[in-house]
């Protein structure tokens, strides 16, 4: 029994968007909604995709739907971290909420937005929290708008929800949103449905993720997401090795220059801003070995740069 990926577009889509009970189950789990505030029933909405860059599999706009109260939720999978993710996100709750009403229409008609995001990335890395002497962002985490003195949830139009699925626990949750985030990682190395996994959305959406109920169709479908996802991964991947590359690059030339100021600094030679420009704004390694190596010698800054031949 083979597995697919429920992190693939084609599979989320083909589970969440086409099967309320299991999205509804998802829902309570990640906004742990218990009693009287548990999702009874949801309405799909018109999804509307949203592109980030190219290789739009791996950030769109999933599904949208409405629960009978009339809050909207935005459910998406995103499998990059691009710049300006947060902002995407706030802005597309922001605008799922102001575009409930139509012109004329009284404020009072508005209904809560939520936006929920399950990421393939690490948004907030307990290293920098603990460097900044925050607490660390747990795997499932909920933001709204606070009275900054008080602590009093006053705000609560728009509210955001992150699963961020590196922060997943080695051993398996037993139940909610960590649960999902173990069938997100695990799904596609499992060969038969664990048996202690419990009955309802968590086995359904298993079930449906077989691929053995799949058709040729479906089967194509799926293996094409999956092209893509891979396709734009090496992408990312290697514009973030060029990057690192770069930096590192950077980085030796900075240090190279800083070297250079600080030996005609020790030997008392006045450094005028123009030299002082030119010597930050080289970037290639070589040329600074050599104007280093000079500035051992010269009687002043301007000498690291030799007149050229007939000037």
């Amino acid at each position: 029994m083979t597995f697919a990926d429920l992190k693939n577009d084609f599979v989320f889509r083909r589970i969440f968007a086409t099967h309320p009970n299991i999205l509804r189950g998802l829902l309570n789990d990640l906004l742990e909604r218990s009693g009287d505030q548990t999702i009874e029933g949801i309405e799909y909405l018109p999804s509307e995709q949203i592109p980030l860059v190219e290789g739009a599999k791996l950030s769109i706009l999933d599904v949208r739907c409405k629960d009978r109260r009339g809050t909207t939720f935005v459910v998406e999978m995103q499998l990059l971290h691009h710049p300006g993710f947060l902002n995407r996100i706030v802005y597309n709750a922001c605008k799922a909420y102001a575009s409930q009403l139509k012109i004329g229409e009284s404020y009072v008609k508005l209904t809560d937005v939520v936006a929920i995001s399950i990421c393939d990335f690490v948004l907030w890395p307990d290293a920098e929290q603990e460097a900044r002497h925050l607490p660390r962002i747990p795997l499932l985490s909920r933001w709204y708008m606070t009275e900054r003195a008080t602590r009093s949830p006053g705000l609560l139009q728009v509210q955001y929800a992150f699963l961020e699925l590196p922060k997943l626990p080695e051993q398996r949750p037993e139940a909610g949103a960590g649960l999902w985030a173990w069938l997100f990682v695990h799904a596609p190395e499992l060969n038969a449905a664990p048996a202690e996994l419990p009955a309802g959305p968590f086995r359904e959406a298993l079930a449906l993720a077989n691929e053995a109920t799949f058709s040729q169709e479906e089967l194509d479908a799926y293996r094409k997401a999956c092209d893509e996802i891979r396709f734009v991964r090496e992408i990312e991947e290697a514009r973030f090795a060029e990057g690192e590359a770069k930096g590192k690059a950077e980085g030796k030339a900075e240090g190279k220059a800083d070297s250079i100021l600080a030996v005609l600094a020790g030997r008392g030679l006045a450094v005028s801003p123009e030299v002082g420009v030119r010597i930050g704004a080289c970037k290639d390694v070589a040329t600074l070995d050599q104007w280093l190596l000079r500035a051992l010698s010269v009687k002043n800054a301007e000498e690291l740069f030799p007149t050229p031949a007939g000037s």
